[in-house]
């Protein structure tokens, strides 16, 4: 297989836009699809076809690579594709999709023929506009080849987990990764909440542990989002965050592991996009600190 290829990205939200556009300056033929077709609009600028329907995109395609809600919404979408796969076409599945859906998504792979990639991906929107998000990634290592030109186009390095995707070794690591995402982002919010009800300056905590093993980049990054009111466009969304908290939590009921942090924090993710902020950043949840009345 030559290094171009043609490529069906299903999904165009934050990662899948970014992700779409990456590919088409890499030199690919890519055709996209997105549920709600004004969302994917602007990737025709970038010389990406965009496709009424999920078959459409994926008609005569080397690669279709998902980037959608969760696991369900994928396994949908690749059943309306059905008619069009080509056998023996390569799938990277980049949603996060939880433990128990890989292996519903690698059934359909096997009933279809497809080469099954389990890929998903660490970052945000800013890195993955950028090209260098970390795919973690499991397949057979004779058909990584295949895939290599795509996730060189979406990433800046792949870091390979296992050869067998059905196993979701790569989805395992992503649950784990993001466990300590979501956990630190609702702690900072959490900080911010209690400064303001104690009339603490924010500025006078990050002084405190300016330069000490207590300070983190990721913690100033989303707190500034917060104090200076630059939670949209998100660079990943507060709902979205609440879903894959629930991934977390359900993996760890599935092997038997409490996680008190991660169930609270899909409560807060939760509350705060029931106020309205579901679509803002995931440093969004520090509004879940007050009720509504409070805020206004």
């Amino acid at each position: 297989m030559t290094d171009t290829l043609t490529v069906s990205v299903l999904g165009t939200g934050i990662m899948g836009a970014a992700m779409a556009r990456n590919l088409a300056r890499a030199g690919h033929t890519v055709r996209a699809w997105n549920r709600t077709r004004d969302k994917a609009e602007p990737l025709a600028a970038d010389g990406i076809e965009i496709t009424d329907t999920p078959a459409g995109a994926v008609r005569g395609a080397d690669v279709v690579l998902t980037m959608l809600y969760d696991g369900p919404a994928a396994l949908g979408v690749m059943r309306e594709a059905a008619p069009a796969l080509r056998s023996g076409a390569a799938w990277v599945q980049s949603t996060t999709a939880g433990i128990e859906a890989i292996g519903e998504l690698a059934g359909f792979a096997r009933e279809h023929g497809l080469v099954f990639f389990d890929a998903p991906v660490l970052g945000t929107r800013q890195p993955a506009e950028a090209g260098q998000l970390l795919v973690l990634a499991a397949g057979p290592s004779e058909h990584r080849g295949a895939v290599a030109p795509v996730l060189d186009a979406v990433g800046a390095r792949t870091l390979w987990t296992g050869e067998d995707g059905a196993a979701g070794s790569a989805t395992r690591l992503k649950l784990v990764a993001n466990s300590w995402v979501i956990a630190t982002t609702n702690a900072v919010g959490e900080v911010l909440a209690l400064a303001k009800a104690l009339e603490v300056d924010p500025q006078s905590f990050f002084d405190a542990i300016a330069g000490g093993p207590l300070d983190m980049g990721y913690l100033r990054a989303k707190a500034g989002l917060v104090l200076n009111d630059q939670l949209s466009p998100a660079q990943f969304g507060v709902a979205t965050a609440a879903k894959d908290a629930r991934l977390i939590v359900e993996a760890g009921e599935r092997y038997g592991v409490r996680l008190d942090v991660a169930a609270a924090s899909a409560a807060r993710l939760e509350r705060a996009a029931a106020q309205g902020h579901g679509e803002e950043d995931m440093a969004a949840a520090y509004f879940a600190s007050f009720d509504e009345k409070r805020e206004e």
